[in-house]
């Protein structure tokens, strides 16, 4: 096709051309059938949105004759049926032909407005472990917006990744509800470990020895040491499986949460976890 906004994609490339593309721009994909009339109705229509400076996402043709696995993963019951993907999930649909008004309202309400792409964009600077960037990315945002949830929990993401945790503690009390609550919570236990091992003794004779160790793995969290630091809790964890009333099993959690479910360290260490505690 002659515009590189309007692609054809199949279940070999779906994930790339869709799902991750999706963390970047809105895509559009339009499940349709050669033999369908409604299909030859809408098609143009969507391409020619698709090339209008007014918008900006990708149209993703899907040829459901082709792509079966994909109409059935996506409930696809009627063509043409229009899905809406951003950051890899359905937020918005239609099946059927809709005039032209009613299919740029679906597209106005889809396509996020100046500040809603920055912030997407500090978020695909999280998921690309660009810390720095991405700290600096929602401080700009922070100023502008200090209420916003997603803000606030993403500069104290960034934060941890670095080893701040004095600072993230601040920004994860100011998300009190929403979706973003939750992550919050994992995350508190990490912030409050980093933030004491920062002023903790460094002379082990003050300390007991499984607590030197313990303190040790949050020092090396915090220079970014995130294996040899997990290796530190997995340790600690081998001696004492409820050690400190539980709080260095939450500090692993708190890593995975901020690392992510794909993320190798998350997947090797959750498993290493799970044999030290059952």
């Amino acid at each position: 096709m002659d515009n590189n906004n309007i692609i054809d994609v199949s279940e070999a490339t779906f994930e790339y051309e869709v799902i991750d593309r999706s963390a970047q721009v809105p895509v559009v994909v339009d499940f349709w059938a050669p033999w369908c009339g409604p299909c030859r109705m809408l098609s143009p229509v969507l391409k020619r949105l698709a090339s209008d400076p007014e918008f900006h996402f990708v149209l993703a043709k899907v040829n459901v004759d082709e792509n079966p696995t994909l109409s059935m993963r996506y409930r696809v019951q009627g063509i043409p049926a229009v899905k809406g993907f951003v950051n890899g999930e359905v937020v918005a649909e239609f099946v059927g032909v809709r005039p032209e008004p009613r299919i740029r309202q679906f597209l106005q309400e889809l396509i996020p407005d100046e500040a809603e792409m920055a912030i997407n964009e500090a978020k695909s600077l999280l998921a690309t472990h660009h810390w720095a960037d991405a700290e600096a990315a929602f401080r700009e945002l922070q100023d502008e917006r200090p209420g916003r949830a997603d803000i606030n929990l993403g500069l104290a993401r960034a934060l941890l990744a670095q080893g701040d945790g004095s600072e993230a503690v601040g920004y994860l009390k100011r998300v009190r509800d929403g979706k973003e609550l939750a992550q919050a919570e994992l995350l508190r236990p990490l912030a409050q470990f980093l933030s004491d091992t920062a002023n903790a003794s460094n002379d082990p004779d003050d300390l007991e020895p499984l607590l030197v160790q313990y303190y040790q793995a949050g020092r090396l969290l915090r220079r970014g040491n995130f294996e040899a630091g997990m290796d530190g809790l997995i340790d600690v964890l081998r001696q004492d499986k409820r050690y400190r009333q539980g709080e260095a099993k939450e500090v692993l959690l708190g890593l995975f949460e901020l690392l992510g479910d794909s993320n190798t360290l998350t997947q090797q260490y959750r498993a290493e976890l799970a044999s030290v505690m059952f």
